[in-house]
């Protein structure tokens, strides 16, 4: 009888040969889409943690600078330090919490939501141009690689 690999060698155990392969292919692989989605994303440079706030804002509406934080896994004294830079370039604004008067809540400004926009819409542009260079069969096999990487992305 076969055990899944999880169950019969200890996490602390150096991978087998196999998923050293995996590792070592997988590793440059996901970092090179990163950084070209992020080059053709951030054009004008914004910090990663500040896209990153941005999307947050955009995905969940109004949050506090806790809020922000826990979900980025930062300190609140980092991300209020990122929000700072972001309401000064006039992508975010504070607005009082309407139970709270001691909470602050942050929202995405008009110009902070047309960022997000032309990022998203830049980055979806790239990805269409370079998987149109793909075959019906390479399309399906990456798409059926999706749950394993967003699997992967949540552990």
């Amino acid at each position: 009888m076969t055990r899944s690999r999880t169950a019969s060698r200890p996490s602390s155990a150096a991978p087998d040969a196999p998923l050293e392969s995996v590792i070592a292919e997988l590793t440059p692989a996901i970092g090179q889409i990163v950084r070209r989605l992020r080059s053709v994303g951030n054009p004008d440079e914004l910090s990663l943690s500040q896209s990153s706030a941005l999307a947050r804002l955009e995905q969940g509406g109004l949050m506090t600078t806790a809020d922000l934080a826990r979900a980025e896994a930062m300190k609140p004294q980092s991300m209020k330090s990122i929000l700072a830079s972001l309401e000064e370039e006039g992508c975010v604004e504070r607005q009082p919490h309407p139970t709270d008067g001691r909470q602050i809540l942050f929202a995405l400004t008009p110009k902070g939501l047309e960022e997000r926009r032309r990022r998203t819409a830049a980055k979806r542009e790239w990805l269409i141009e370079a998987l149109s260079q793909f075959d019906q069969t390479e399309l399906q096999t990456l798409a059926a690689a999706i749950p394993l990487l967003r699997r992967l992305g949540n552990s």
